[in-house]
């Protein structure tokens, strides 16, 4: 994902800001560094497995785990190390709330109950095996023997069984790893709350802000299925990338535009190739690629020479 690596640039920047002040503080981000870092290559491989094969084989159900254990860790660390300490740093309290809804996000993905990805490791139907608990029939279709021929009326009710001795609920294959449950809303609320504290303490064209919303957007579309809310929000972030006028450096600004780059696609995700077409042939005739400046300008003064920015051309108010 786009916005790990910006995760990552921080994670070792500012580790190294607060090791003077913070020693185990700054440990714990490189620990957390090095788990982010081992994650990202994980979650790469295991995407691309399942575009390309959708069975859960051995081989990708080990891949879940592994991802499952290193995000269960890395939340461990940042609950009972990082997130207690982050009160007088602006950006690292940020970036500590992004990373809890993170975790969360790759919970979601791969281990939530019921599952709400194709990433998701279920319990298929087919291992619920009847374990001689059930009614007995003689009326196999393939033995060609039916109980109705000899039916007997039956005395009295069903019979239920005792409480606790219930018909048994399989569990998903990562309960030894992580605990069963429906972690989406949790995790929906947690990128709320780093939604909220980026927006309070950074300007819109920061990086980490982007990547918090990138992120968001994302979740939205693979796992509460908000097709329209995660175009909204990667529209809105677009522009709110153009409006800012705080100066950023030459790193942040490539972040920027990687993530910007980012938005733009998840704008057009769930589209149909009609619209998606369209929207490429307004953006390639008006030299621009539909951002919210050329739009604005269009609707603003529809007499006005919009001029077509450069490829060195940093967008307003990025610098």
């Amino acid at each position: 994902m786009a916005s790990s690596e910006v995760d990552q640039k921080f994670l070792g920047k500012l580790a190294k800001a607060v090791e003077n002040d913070n020693a185990l503080l700054a440990q714990v981000l490189f620990k957390i560094l090095g788990l982010s870092i081992n994650l990202s290559s994980q979650l790469i491989s295991a995407r691309k497995q399942r575009r390309h094969d959708s069975a859960q084989t051995p081989a990708a159900l080990e891949l879940y785990f592994h991802i499952i254990w290193l995000s269960r860790e890395g939340l461990v660390l940042l609950e009972q190390y990082v997130i207690p300490m982050v009160g007088n740093y602006v950006e690292l309290k940020v970036l500590a709330y992004k990373l809890r809804a993170s975790f969360y996000h790759i919970f979601v993905l791969f281990a939530n109950t019921p599952p709400v990805s194709t990433m998701g490791i279920g319990t298929p139907e087919s291992s619920r095996i009847d374990k001689g608990k059930g009614i007995a029939r003689d009326d196999d279709p393939e033995s060609g023997h039916s109980s109705l021929q000899h039916a007997q009326p039956l005395e009295g009710g069903p019979v239920n069984p005792p409480p606790g001795f219930g018909p048994e609920r399989p569990e998903p294959p990562s309960a030894f790893l992580l605990k069963p449950g429906d972690y989406l809303p949790q995790a929906h609320r947690y990128f709320q709350e780093a939604v909220q504290l980026a927006e309070t303490l950074l300007w819109g064209s920061h990086s980490l802000r982007l990547s918090v919303k990138t992120e968001y957007a994302a979740f939205l579309y693979e796992c509460v299925h908000d097709t329209e809310g995660s175009r909204k929000l990667a529209k809105d972030t677009i522009a709110e990338v153009y409006e800012a006028t705080e100066g950023i450096d030459n790193d942040m600004f490539t972040d920027a535009c990687e993530l910007v780059t980012v938005l733009g696609k998840m704008m057009k995700r769930g589209l149909g190739s009609s619209t998606t077409l369209r929207s490429r042939a307004q953006g390639s005739s008006s030299g621009t690629q539909g951002t919210p400046r050329a739009e604005q300008a269009a609707e603003g003064n529809a007499s006005a020479t919009v001029t077509p920015a450069t490829p060195n051309e940093p967008p307003p108010g990025m610098i």
